[in-house]
């Protein structure tokens, strides 16, 4: 008999930061945890390994018949578009009898923002603490640092979620960006203490943490930002929005075939 356990991939992009495939590990890991009768293996797009096509052939090899492939990314911009669907079309020509579909990205699809994503966000907001510049003051003002894209749609995600976590917690929350497009989360944090917010934090709207997200965090303290979060790595809330994108998709039981 093939083995009749849903196969996963979480697709990263990958990067030389070695931090971005230990953070990626970490959340396969909480995955693995939260859903133990699925098989949960990591790859990446580029700089790390092993590459999706490999993981999903080895699924193959290894007698599934169905496979996730689930992209770690927020937006749905070039990697989501383009080289996801190149990676997912060529397992399939190596191995036409593994079924693989590809699951949303884990920011707003279609004009909805999941509640898991702003759980992610808010567990990672900066603490209130007596240490914290203030006192222990709660911030009144957020900026939302993401890694930056050309395209225009992907961008409109990423406000998205910020009016969503604005809504959420009752107070501003503008875009910055890394790269790619402006403005700098620098600039952002001195725009909202010109207009009158002393407590501004840093919400990283990143997965991982790597140069971008130094580079962003580097210019918001530059700018004199108050507190800075982290990234979601494996925050508990991101897990769960895995294995709901997963569910997503893989809503037909995946029966035994007799080899």
């Amino acid at each position: 008999m093939r083995p009749a356990r849903l196969a996963v991939t979480l697709t990263a992009h990958g990067s030389r930061d070695p931090r971005a495939a230990r953070a990626t590990e970490a959340l396969t890991r909480a995955v693995a945890r939260r859903r133990p009768e699925w098989e949960v293996r990591a790859s990446y797009l580029d700089h790390a390994g092993p590459r999706p096509r490999e993981v999903l052939g080895a699924f193959a090899d290894a007698g599934h018949r169905h496979a996730v492939l689930v992209p770690l990314l927020l937006t749905s911009a070039y990697h989501g578009r383009v080289d996801v669907p190149g990676e997912i079309t060529a397992a399939r020509a190596e191995h036409p009898a593994l079924r693989v579909e590809q699951a949303g990205v884990l920011g707003p699809i279609d004009g909805r923002v999941p509640e898991l994503l702003l759980d992610a966000l808010v567990a990672r907001l900066p603490a209130a603490t007596p240490a914290t510049p203030g006192g222990g003051a709660a911030p009144d003002a957020l900026v939302l640092a993401a890694a930056g894209t050309r395209n225009a749609d992907a961008r409109a995600t990423v406000e998205e979620a910020a009016a969503a976590l604005s809504d959420r917690l009752g107070m501003p929350c503008r875009v910055a960006y890394a790269s790619a497009a402006p403005p700098l989360s620098g600039d952002v944090v001195r725009d909202l203490r010109a207009a009158g917010h002393d407590r501004v934090a840093l919400v990283s709207y990143f997965l991982a943490p790597g140069l971008l997200w130094d580079s962003t965090l580097a210019s918001a303290r530059e700018a004199g930002v108050f507190a800075a979060g982290e990234p979601m790595t494996d925050a508990s809330a991101l897990a769960e929005l895995v294995v709901a994108r997963v569910l997503e998709v893989s809503a037909r039981p995946v029966v035994a075939v007799a080899a």
